[in-house]
């Protein structure tokens, strides 16, 4: 029995001798193999209880509240990373690192990451003015540069924007605050567009008035309220200008199918109506001294 638990205690002290191990210092911090265990296993912990904690705040604490949820979810993750801040730096003064020891090699390692990240600090920043400000929030139909689409999700550092073509784009937040943003959906999912036609001259402006509300009025995407109305734009090279706007909610992701629509009946009707839609005319004029040179010459040819 007494071998039994001598070899034991053997066991234990060489376990003890390995992860006692010296790695390297910090300071007059000495770092051994069980250090950099207890660190490493603490840090997941807290990590992981962190992400819970988010959770929790989310959609337990919070998800009463009339707080949508793009914010409710940037407040869990400033939480989170409140004390993800605070609890490492009890974990390492827990493992006993002098915080003193490592402030020069931390204001070191701050300027060039400071330096190296700072597109990404750009992006971080970004998305918590996002998630707070609600510029644009996922559903919404946006574009920005030259991506149009509907925004899938929101993270800290960028967001997600599937387009017609199903085509998922990362789209870096810092774009959504320095740049040009078009909202179509930001106050509800109504959107205005404007369809220009031109007539020739001799046509009546009341009759293409009557087809063209006609059409719209026959449009299944057309909404009834507002109604569409047609403008007198002006006088062209070639014809009279109106513009037909008219109001959807169901084309807003595919504008372009509704105004195909709209312009097959178009020409239809003015066809049927015995319209005639112009096309560009130009008068040319020459000088008989030019012409006569000409004419000289592919006479001598």
């Amino acid at each position: 029995m007494n071998e039994i638990f001598k070899y034991i205690l053997k066991y234990f002290n060489n376990i003890k001798d390995i992860i006692n191990i010296h790695l390297f210092n910090i300071g007059n911090s000495s770092i051994t193999l069980w250090t950099f265990l207890y660190f490493v296993i603490l840090a997941w912990l807290l990590f992981f209880v962190t992400a819970r904690l988010r959770k929790w705040i989310v959609y337990k604490v919070l998800s009463e509240s009339k707080i949508e949820l793009g914010v409710r979810l940037a407040v869990g993750t400033i939480i989170r990373y409140g004390v993800l801040v605070l609890g490492l730096i009890i974990v390492v003064q827990t493992v006993g690192i002098n915080l003193s020891a490592i402030t020069i090699l931390a204001g070191a390692l701050g300027i060039g990451i400071g330096f190296g990240l700072q597109n990404v600090t750009n992006n971080l920043v970004s998305g918590i003015i996002i998630l707070f400000e609600r510029p644009i929030k996922v559903g919404d139909r946006i574009q920005v540069g030259d991506v149009f689409g509907d925004v899938v999700s929101i993270s800290m550092r960028s967001s997600m924007v599937v387009t017609n073509d199903n085509i998922a784009v990362i789209v870096p937040n810092s774009e959504f605050i320095s740049s040009k943003v078009i909202n179509w959906s930001f106050s509800d999912r109504n959107v205005r567009f404007t369809i220009p036609v031109g007539v020739a001259y001799k046509e009546d402006p009341e009759n293409v008035k009557r087809i063209l509300l006609e059409v719209a009025q026959n449009e299944e995407g057309v909404l009834e309220d507002p109604k569409p109305d047609v403008l007198f734009d002006g006088f062209g090279d070639s014809s009279i200008n109106f513009s037909l706007r008219i109001w959807t909610s169901s084309y807003i992701t595919t504008p372009g199918d509704l105004k195909s629509n709209i312009y097959f009946e178009i020409l239809k009707k003015f066809r049927e109506n015995n319209i005639e839609i112009p096309f560009p005319q130009r008068d040319l004029h020459f000088k008989n001294s030019e012409f006569q040179v000409s004419q000289t010459k592919n006479e001598k040819d």
